[in-house]
């Protein structure tokens, strides 16, 4: 049985720890128009920096989630040079994109060369690299890459979840720096 709070329990929530949280959610998801609503309703500090680096890291998500994944890379390298260098399992996922992008263009000789000189060095460093780059090359079997069973590869939802991990990524990157600044 799920323990329950009694309807007239007397927990304090603190307004300010609410508050917090929900500019947190709007900041994560970029929505500029309401996080500056937000705070100027509510009378909290902005946080430093917050807009500009929103918009910088909507422009990263957008590049990546309408198929330009090598700028996105780029603008991400632009604000912290060292995020993608230190995580190979990102940039991996981010150039894994990209490969993809070429195979449902077509692109068959642009899609191999790319996984040669980008992803198999990959698989040098860990087995995981290997068995993940042997699924993405399967869809190069296929002239529809929809019918081969990696099929989820191709997928929005895939997509949705590796710039997710990039959007933490950078939110973890600046939270010392640029997001906390602004919250007391």
């Amino acid at each position: 049985m799920p323990f329950l709070l009694p309807l007239k329990s007397k927990l304090a929530i603190n307004e300010n720890d609410v508050n917090n949280i929900i500019l947190s959610y709007l900041i994560h998801n970029c929505y500029k128009e309401s996080s500056e609503s937000f705070i100027s309703c509510t009378g909290m500090k902005q946080p430093a920096d917050h807009l500009e680096n929103m918009e910088k890291r909507k422009r990263i998500f957008h590049h990546a989630l309408e198929g330009n994944v090598l700028k996105a890379i780029e603008l991400t390298g632009q604000l912290a040079q060292d995020i993608l260098e230190n995580n190979n399992d990102l940039l991996f996922d981010l150039l894994s994109l990209h490969f993809v992008d070429l195979v449902c263009s077509k692109k068959w000789t642009e899609a191999l060369e790319f996984a040669q000189t980008k992803l198999s060095p990959y698989s040098v460093k860990e087995q995981k690299y290997m068995d993940k780059i042997e699924g993405f090359m399967s869809l190069l079997a296929y002239e529809n890459p929809v019918e081969c069973p990696m099929f989820h590869l191709i997928g929005l939802d895939y997509r949705q979840q590796v710039v997710d991990s990039l959007n933490q990524t950078i939110l973890g990157w600046g939270a010392s720096t640029i997001f906390l600044e602004g919250f007391s």
